[in-house]
């Protein structure tokens, strides 16, 4: 598939975002797992192993194919490290195939020159990177002098977006580091985003005063992509809760490597439904109900799309959208006891 230019990209862009406004019955952004393996092992990270096999292309464009059919908006692909994946170019192709705009987060050590243009040639529209210090240490590899190499390589060939994402929280040894990625993200034209490390249900752990400053500091570099609509971390930064209508399950799918269908990456297993499986109305129950883990959620990406209906539809407690809809189906019914 020949590449996307600019404006291709921006005018699709648009086109999705006033389709998500106008209907709240598709998913805007799913992220989907095609490798679980990993060839680091950052410290703070549940989302890896070191031996798990790809899935097989065939599943995975299955897999694909109905996100369309529910008429998904944006499928990133994550993992674990995709790139490992030997078929991620055919994936990516097939999302754009369906008009589906496609998107990767990679922890960055495999943009060589030659793989670079074969993103460009299968679609690739949007690029995340997370660099969490300067220096590799004992938390973390994924380190602007290790990857700095790469990052220019992605200046001199990239026909797709990228942003840089660095981080403060518990873990990184010198929070300083994160302003010193965020000017290299900005030197060389990306889009540059900050987060905060949370803990292993995806929750809020604090920051320092240091971390405070650095992280406000960040954002004061100004907004530059739809990335940075994160002003909900004001409130976490600041140790007290935010509190929104998480609309993940319907309107943000996380996928894994099984094809199960869960809120996001640190509540895996709920709902637990395979996404071959999945229904209109799972889609419909998950935006209505309520969920335990949100006011102290960190998850960037979920609370992005959750800006889309802020202000509409409030939600219930699952056992009150139950009550009302007379019942759930069987592959839910384990879920009612546990949030009972």
């Amino acid at each position: 598939m020949p590449k996307a230019s600019s404006f291709s990209r921006f005018t699709r862009g648009v086109r999705h975002t006033v389709r998500a406004f106008a209907s709240t019955k598709h998913p805007v952004l799913v992220h989907i797992v095609p490798m679980r393996r990993c060839n680091l092992a950052c410290t703070y990270c549940n989302e890896f192993d070191k031996t798990s096999d790809p899935v097989p292309i065939d599943v995975m464009l299955k897999r694909i194919d109905k996100l369309a059919e529910f008429g998904s908006s944006v499928i990133t692909i994550s993992g674990g490290e995709p790139m490992m994946h030997p078929e991620i170019y055919e994936i990516i192709a097939r999302i754009r195939h369906h008009g589906m705009i496609a998107g990767l987060i990679s922890n960055g050590y495999y943009f060589q020159v030659d793989k670079i243009k074969k993103l460009n040639e299968a679609g690739l529209d949007y690029l995340q990177i997370s660099i969490d210090n300067v220096t590799p240490d004992d938390v973390s590899k994924k380190s602007l002098k290790v990857l700095d190499a790469k990052l220019v390589n992605l200046h001199d060939h990239a026909k797709f977006k990228v942003n840089i994402n660095s981080v403060v929280g518990g873990g990184v040894a010198n929070p300083d580091e994160a302003l010193q990625i965020a000017n290299r993200a900005l030197e060389l034209g990306f889009s540059s985003t900050v987060g905060i490390i949370h803990d292993s249900d995806g929750l809020n752990k604090g920051l320092t005063d240091r971390e405070k400053e650095v992280y406000k500091e960040i954002k004061a570099k100004g907004a530059r992509s739809y990335a940075r609509w994160n002003w909900f971390q004001d409130e976490l930064v600041d140790g007290g809760e935010y509190e929104w209508r998480c609309r993940a399950g319907s309107r943000y799918l996380y996928v894994d490597e099984a094809g199960i269908v869960s809120w996001c990456s640190q509540q895996r297993g709920t709902p637990g439904i395979p996404l071959l499986e999945y229904t209109h109305e799972d889609l419909r129950r998950e935006y209505y109900t309520e969920k335990w883990c949100a006011p102290a959620c960190t998850i960037q990406c979920v609370h992005q799309v959750g800006h889309l209906d802020a202000w509409r539809d409030p939600q219930i407690s699952l056992a009150e959208y139950t009550k009302k809809n007379g019942g759930l189906k069987k592959e839910t019914v384990a879920r009612v006891i546990n949030a009972d």
